[in-house]
């Protein structure tokens, strides 16, 4: 179940139609309230969010998924019309995946939904990793930094396991984003530095681990 909260009907039932076509199953809302009464029935595979919306905006409705237990790793595509770098960094550090400007192609809306839920199928490996204080064992979705849990946004979780699947390799900003985010961002690579950035953030002093590496990418150990 996919649930879109955009405040433009017009919007809405484009979204519907789209996604019900490529058999996904939509419930559509016009405000927060009606919003957060489905979340409270059904937690939902993704959510689709406007920024401009009455009630209460995106961002704010964002940081509280965040703030839920039951909600805090849900993977949350931001929509609005707001195109500046500046409010794309500021859904980002909120805790979004992604990030899609007003108009946008229904194609590469369902290929951003497609690169996001084809990671949040259950893990099944059973290997973890320990590097100083930082613990990941993605069987049980756990990361902990000093003993202490650590919660992920998905798109976050997976540039961390990236990372160590890699052992110790260079992994460049276009590989990253190529694996990651699974579609061509217009070779945006602030996209990576931002979601590294705030990955080291979460992860304190554990987050010393993550290198840079100059001009090429990122690395984890070797």
């Amino acid at each position: 179940m996919i649930y879109v909260l955009e405040d433009d009907a017009n919007i809405r039932k484009l979204v519907d139609y789209a996604l019900t076509r490529e058999g996904y199953s939509v419930e559509g809302f016009g405000t927060p309230a009606e919003f957060w009464a489905a979340v409270g029935r059904q937690i939902p595979q993704l959510v689709l969010l406007d920024i401009m919306l009455p009630q209460e905006d995106g961002l704010s409705v964002l940081r509280k998924l965040r703030s839920r237990s039951d909600t805090r790793r849900l993977p949350v595509i931001m929509l609005t019309a707001r195109s500046s770098e500046f409010d794309k960094v500021t859904g980002l550090d909120s805790g979004a995946d992604d990030y899609i400007a007003k108009p946008f192609g229904m194609m590469e809306l369902i290929s951003r939904i497609r690169a996001v839920l084809r990671r949040t199928g259950p893990e099944t490996e059973e290997k973890s990793w320990r590097i100083g204080s930082l613990y990941v064992q993605p069987g049980r979705h756990i990361v902990q930094a000093g003993g202490v849990d650590v919660a992920l946004t998905y798109k976050e979780y997976e540039l961390l396991c990236a990372l160590l699947e890699a052992d110790g390799r260079v992994l460049t900003r276009d590989t990253l984003l190529s694996t990651i985010w699974g579609y061509d961002f217009d070779g945006d690579t602030r996209t990576v530095d931002v979601h590294i950035r705030r990955l080291r953030q979460k992860l304190g002093e554990a987050g010393s681990c993550i290198e840079t590496v100059k001009g090429i990418g990122y690395k984890i150990g070797g």
